[in-house]
C-alpha cells in the first residue's frame, strides 16, 4: 500500500502547472514558459521586459553588473532620448561636426611639419598620407559638386619592421580630432570560424567615435599586418585567414552598408547590431611584406646573366630599398588579389633606416628614447647626457639587429637597467654620462659628483 501512496503523490506533484518566477501567472495564461537554471521559469514578457531594461541607460544597476559600453548606448543608437544625459546630449550635439568641417583640417604642410617633429626621415611617405588624408575630407565635405564624384583614395604602406609605419598613423591620430581606429590583420578570419570577422574593423572604429554612427563614417582605419592575409600556397587546406579574408574586406574598401556589432568584436544575441555605410572611410593598410624582396629581385634579375650587358645576379642583394621597386606583379606573386590590390590605389614604400637615421631617432623628435630615460632620472635630480660616439655604437647594435627603430629601445633598456638600479642608492651623484666603452662592455659610465670638479666611476659590476 506504501508503494501505491508514493506512486500516486508523485503523479500529483507531476501534475501541478508551472508559474512565472516574475508575474507568478500559470503555464495556462501566459504561454509556454523559459526555463532557466536554478529550476527558474519565466514566461516570454517578463523575459522581453528584463531585457528591456538592461537595454535602458537610466538602470541604477547597469554599473554594477558590469555590463559592455554597448548595452548602455543601445537606446542611444536607436534613437531614445532617455539613454544619454541631457548635459552630455547638449555636448555631443555642439561638438558634432567639428571634426568632420574641412576648414578644421589643416593644409597637407602643416600636417607634414607636424609629422616632422615625431618621425625621422620618410618624407615621401609623411607627403601621401598628408595629402591622402587632407583630400579625404575635401572629398566628404559639405557642399561638394554632384557633377564629378570623387572617389576615396585608399593606401598600401609597404616597408620593412621598424621603419615607422604604425608609428606613422597613431602620431597622425594625435595631431586630427578625426576618429581613427588601428586594427591588425593577424586575427581576422573568414565567417564562421574563430577569430574576429572583417566587421571587427568598423566595430573598432565605431567605439573610437564614441558609438556615433554619423562621426565613425567619416573616420579612417589603419589595417596593420595586411601581409599576413596573403593566399597560401598550399592549396590542399581550406584558408581561413588568407584568401577568404581579403575577399571579405573588399566590401569594405569598396564602399558598402555593414551591420557590426556595438562595443563588441564579434556578434552575438546578447549585443545590439547598427549599420555603418563604409563608402567615406579612408582604409590605410600597412605591412613589413617578409621575402618580398626576394621576389622583387627574381623579376629584376630575369634578364640572362650572360655577356657584356648582362646584370649581375647579386646586383640587388645589398640594396636596403630594394621594396621601393615593388610593382602590382610582385604582390600577387607574393599573394594579394588582384581584386584587392585594386581597392587600394596608391601604393607607398617607406625606406630602410640608415645608421644616421638611427642616431637622428635617439634624440631629435619630441619623445626620443634619450629624452624619456633622461626624465626619468630628472626626477631623482640626475642630469644623462651620452657622447656623441657612444650614439653610434648604439646606432651599430641596431643596425646589426635589423629590426629598425625597435632595436634602439631594447639596446637602451639593457644599457640603462645598472644605471636606473644603483642611481637611487646615492643621493650625491649629479650627473651620469654614457660613454662608447660601456656601451661595447670595455669600460663604465661616468659619475659626476654633486659638488666636485672630477669624474668618478661607478664600480664594475662583477
Amino acid at each position: 500500500m506504501g508503494t501505491n501512496n508514493n506512486d500516486s503523490d508523485k503523479k500529483n506533484i507531476g501534475n501541478v502547472e508551472e508559474f512565472c518566477y516574475l508575474c507568478r501567472q500559470p503555464e495556462s495564461k501566459v504561454g509556454k514558459l523559459i526555463h532557466i537554471p536554478n529550476n527558474i521559469c519565466i514566461c516570454s514578457d517578463c523575459m522581453q521586459k528584463a531585457f528591456d531594461s538592461i537595454n535602458r541607460g537610466d538602470n541604477p544597476y547597469m554599473n554594477f553588473i558590469g555590463l559592455p559600453l554597448g548595452m548602455m548606448q543601445l537606446g542611444q543608437i536607436k534613437g531614445n532620448k532617455t539613454a544619454p544625459d541631457k548635459e552630455e546630449a547638449r555636448d555631443n550635439s555642439k561638438h558634432k561636426g567639428e571634426a568632420f568641417d574641412r576648414k578644421n583640417i589643416p593644409s597637407p604642410h602643416i600636417i607634414k611639419s607636424k609629422l616632422d617633429e615625431y618621425i625621422i626621415g620618410q618624407d615621401h611617405a609623411k607627403k601621401v598620407i598628408s595629402v591622402a588624408v587632407y583630400n579625404h575630407y575635401k572629398r566628404i565635405a559639405s557642399g561638394k559638386p554632384d557633377i564629378v564624384e570623387i572617389e576615396k583614395s585608399n593606401m598600401l604602406m609597404i616597408g620593412p619592421t621598424g621603419c615607422g609605419k604604425t608609428y606613422l598613423v597613431k602620431t597622425l591620430a594625435k595631431l586630427l580630432n578625426v576618429p581613427l581606429a588601428i586594427t591588425d590583420a593577424t586575427s581576422l578570419t573568414e565567417a564562421g570560424y574563430i577569430g574576429d570577422d572583417v566587421e571587427s574593423v568598423i566595430s573598432k572604429l565605431l567605439l573610437a567615435a564614441g558609438n556615433d554612427v554619423e562621426k565613425a563614417q567619416h573616420g579612417i582605419v589603419f589595417i596593420d599586418e595586411i601581409d599576413k592575409i596573403a593566399k597560401k600556397r598550399n592549396a590542399n587546406s581550406r584558408d581561413v585567414s588568407g584568401e577568404s579574408v581579403q575577399q571579405g574586406l573588399l566590401k569594405l574598401l569598396e564602399g558598402s552598408d555593414v551591420e557590426v556589432p556595438v562595443g563588441a568584436s564579434s556578434k552575438n544575441a546578447m549585443v545590439p547590431l547598427t549599420m555603418v555605410n563604409t563608402e567615406n572611410i579612408l582604409f590605410i593598410c600597412g605591412g613589413a611584406f617578409p621575402d618580398l624582396d626576394k621576389i622583387i629581385k627574381a623579376r629584376l634579375n630575369k634578364q640572362s646573366s650572360i655577356g657584356f650587358k648582362a646584370d649581375l645576379k647579386d646586383k640587388y642583394d645589398d640594396d636596403p630599398n630594394l621594396l621601393q621597386k615593388v610593382t602590382l606583379e610582385d604582390l600577387r606573386e607574393y599573394g594579394m588579389i588582384p581584386e584587392f590590390l585594386g581597392r587600394l590605389p596608391i601604393i607607398c614604400s617607406l625606406e630602410a633606416l640608415t645608421k644616421d637615421m638611427l642616431i637622428r631617432v635617439l634624440k631629435e623628435p619630441k619623445n626620443a628614447i634619450l629624452r624619456q630615460y633622461q626624465s626619468l632620472l630628472a626626477m631623482d635630480e640626475v642630469e644623462l647626457s651620452f657622447a656623441p660616439d657612444a650614439l653610434e655604437a648604439i646606432a651599430d647594435k641596431a643596425m646589426e639587429k635589423k629590426t629598425g627603430a625597435r632595436a634602439l629601445r631594447a639596446i637602451l633598456e639593457e644599457i640603462m637597467l645598472d644605471i636606473m638600479y644603483e642611481i637611487p642608492k646615492d643621493d650625491n651623484i649629479g650627473r651620469v654620462i654614457i660613454t662608447k666603452d660601456y656601451i661595447e662592455g670595455r669600460g663604465v659610465p661616468c659619475i659626476e659628483m654633486r659638488g666636485a670638479t672630477k669624474h668618478n666611476l661607478i664600480a664594475a659590476k662583477n
